[in-house]
């Protein structure tokens, strides 16, 4: 689904990661005491922002890289009965390298 829709501007389409439901130790997690998982897979990007002088300013961020995002923001955003959000380039607080 994701590969039908294109982000405009600088907008990224990003899928979080899913949240560990056991510890290392084994121990199962209840959904309360999980944390919110700020980790999450770019799916698409725009073609980025235009500047003050008119010129195309790309996005940061690659499709198939991994991201931390902000606690709290972007837009959801359903396709294929699965959750995506939507963020700009600028709310990506960075990207993790191999």
């Amino acid at each position: 689904a994701f590969r039908r829709f294109l982000p405009l501007f600088d907008r990224v389409l990003v899928e979080r990661l899913t949240a560990e439901t056991v510890t290392k130790g084994g121990i199962m997690l209840p959904e309360k005491s999980q944390g919110k998982v700020l980790q999450a897979t770019v799916m698409a990007v725009g073609p980025g922002s235009v500047n003050q002088k008119g010129n195309l300013q790309p996005v940061s961020v690659k499709v198939g890289e991994k991201v931390l995002l902000p606690e709290y923001g972007g837009t959801k955003v359903v396709l294929d009965d699965k959750d995506y959000y939507l963020f700009r380039d600028a709310d990506i607080l960075g990207k993790y390298t191999e």
